[in-house]
């Protein structure tokens, strides 16, 4: 593990202890800044999927692009629906295509759609790491897919040489807030080139509290 477990709380505690009370449950973000990166060689760049040991704390909003079975396993866990109909409708109206994808943190999607999608939505979903989870079209039970995507976050190194990352809620447990923080910088620094020597800090917070560092 690349920094202290201890510090890594200690920071936690800090970050929730100076967040002014709010009066929705503000998210525990992290941020990874990285050293010694060249982001112009499209190798350095990627894009992770974490499974958080602890969950995320509160449920991400899912929807699900299909028809058929898949649509209808959806509608049975009582998952938003948008239908292949739909996305023809959206490829004529670009103001509700950038609604959709803002208001979904994760999609889920019938394989057969896949191409309507990346026509008609993939320059909205794709800037914000939102593609779609491919399954197949004959999909009936969706509750595996869907308990492992709430537990999941999404990370991104593009332009810029820092990885931001949930790694739960306020109302969390300092204990499992951590440990959610290794998973997250474990599977960053297992991108890099020389580890955990290219990770330049770390930082913790609240949605609207300051940024607290952790110390090496």
């Amino acid at each position: 593990m690349a920094f202290d477990r201890q510090k890594i709380v200690e920071a936690v505690k800090e970050a929730k202890a100076r967040a002014k009370p709010r009066h929705f449950t503000q998210t525990v973000e992290m941020a990874v800044n990285l050293k010694e990166i060249d982001l112009k060689k499209p190798e350095n760049r990627f894009k992770l999927e974490v499974v958080l040991p602890h969950g995320r704390g509160k449920e991400p909003k899912i929807a699900v692009i299909a028809d058929g079975a898949v649509a209808e396993a959806a509608k049975k866990l009582g998952l938003d629906v948008v239908s292949g109909e739909h996305l023809e409708e959206l490829a004529k109206n670009p103001r509700e295509a950038r609604k959709l994808a803002k208001k979904y943190d994760m999609f889920i999607a019938a394989a057969p759609l896949m191409p309507k999608i990346g026509r008609y939505l993939g320059r909205y979903l794709g800037p914000r790491n939102k593609m779609p989870q491919v399954v197949p079209p004959t999909m009936t039970n969706l509750d595996p897919i869907i308990a492992r995507l709430k537990r999941t976050v999404k990370l991104q190194l593009k332009n810029n040489p820092v990885v931001h990352a949930p790694i739960g809620t306020e109302g969390m447990d300092d204990e499992k807030l951590t440990e959610n923080a290794e998973a997250v910088l474990n599977a960053i620094i297992g991108k890099l080139e020389r580890g955990e020597n290219q990770v330049k800090s770390v930082y913790v917070k609240t949605t609207m509290g300051p940024a607290v560092k952790v110390e090496r």
